[in-house]
């Protein structure tokens, strides 16, 4: 984006007109890896190693040779399937590791944190990148680690050197960085961001004023960017949810844990795209019903946690605001469409602020409950205190898993 406004809570690296190039950015990276070696996660589900996406971010990531290691945190797969994952990502010059969430190996590893009273909650993208985090700290050579998903179809390796930047450059000394972008073809996209998370924010700043953790949010330009990148000591303190609630779930966390000096948001590419989820009214156990419902629960016990009493009346009157101030989020959406000539369809977004409405009330009431419901998994610190000998095994694991 062309500003350069910055936010007195987080700091922002805009996309300016004499930014360094792909050639500086790598040459630059290249000279602070050797000191601070990186890693790149990939969450992946099996039929995305099928898809259209990864095979283009498989041949961008060739060039990124600053990165020590690349995990892929591979879920619904069986063991043909990983192997092919195995040959398809070994294509990289880089360290690979698959770390195969459904085989018996990791199976028995997460056995043994249910016996020790670890919960993990369901398998899913949350749940894979913990896993792929504990086996990230068990090599104890990484000073930092990125995440994104496989199914960037507009992928160019520009944006993880972006994203890496802040956290490994020794003049910026940001422990946290968080990507974001434009979500635009003919029309706008990123219906959660726009109608559900950013009035509803709005709405809470409302009705809990002067709140830091709303204004932190309120800040991140894009917060449910699957992308961000966090040095390895941060990552030991942080929960993290296993639902999808996971990108507001680490912002959480990183401002539990961190100082809001060393967070910051990067603007990773003009043009940003990826596969596009289903919202389907009275739908909440999939698609965007069930991403929306998770995200809710995630603020909610976040606030809940903080100190705030959250009542019936108050998520009445939530509602009731949310919903005044969504519909007028659809009315600037349309004047911005306009003046870019973008094709805007204002009765389909007041049909999805309905439906995220009722998944509001729908999480308010599941939150009242079950207040005590566990969202997060816990830290690896409390982990290792647990099992002493736990990153031997997830290494052991995924290594032998690895052998040709």
């Amino acid at each position: 984006m062309s500003d350069f406004l910055q936010d007195n809570h987080i700091t922002t690296f805009h996309s300016l007109g004499n930014m360094m190039n792909l050639e500086k950015l790598e040459a630059d990276l290249r000279n602070f890896t050797p000191g601070r070696p990186v890693a790149l996660l990939i969450p992946s589900l099996f039929s995305e190693v099928e898809g259209h996406a990864l095979p283009n971010i498989i041949e961008e990531l060739k060039g990124a040779d600053y990165v020590k290691r690349i995990i892929v945190s591979l879920d619904k797969a069986n063991r043909d399937e990983f192997n092919y994952a195995k040959e398809f990502f070994g294509k990289l010059p880089q360290d690979i590791k698959i770390l195969w969430n459904d085989g018996p190996r990791i199976k028995s590893i997460m056995r043994l944190l249910e016996k020790h009273e670890i919960p993990t909650g369901p398998q899913g993208k949350g749940r894979g990148a913990w896993m792929a985090f504990g086996f990230v700290l068990s090599k104890r050579d990484t000073f930092a680690i990125a995440l994104h998903d496989a199914d960037i179809v507009t992928y160019n390796r520009q944006m993880l050197a972006r994203l890496l930047f802040p956290v490994v450059h020794p003049g910026c000394d940001f422990e946290f960085s968080k990507g974001y972008y434009s979500r635009i073809s003919e029309k706008m996209h990123g219906r959660v961001t726009r109608l559900l998370v950013f009035p509803l924010i709005q709405a809470l700043a409302l009705l809990i004023a002067r709140n830091d953790y709303i204004r932190y949010l309120r800040a991140f330009r894009y917060p449910l960017a699957g992308e961000f990148a966090i040095v390895n000591n941060l990552v030991r303190r942080c929960r993290l949810p296993y639902n999808w609630g996971l990108e507001i779930g680490v912002l959480s966390e990183v401002y539990r844990n961190s100082s809001k000096k060393r967070i910051c948001q990067v603007d990773l590419a003009d043009l940003f795209d990826h596969k596009h989820s289903n919202l389907v009214a009275g739908d909440m156990k999939g698609g965007l019903g069930k991403m929306a419902v998770d995200i809710i629960l995630m603020l909610l016990s976040t606030l809940a946690s903080m100190g705030h009493i959250l009542s019936r009346e108050f998520f009445n009157t939530l509602s009731s605001t949310y919903l005044r101030t969504s519909q007028e989020f659809i009315t600037k959406y349309y004047h911005d469409s306009l003046i870019n000539g973008l094709v805007f369809d204002r009765h389909a977004e007041g049909v999805a602020v309905e439906t995220f409405r009722e998944c509001l009330t729908h999480a308010c009431e599941q939150f009242l409950d079950n207040p005590f419901e566990v969202q997060s998994i816990p830290t690896w610190n409390r982990v290792v205190a647990a099992i002493p000998g736990i990153f031997e095994k997830i290494e052991a694991a995924v290594e032998e898993d690895n052998k040709s």
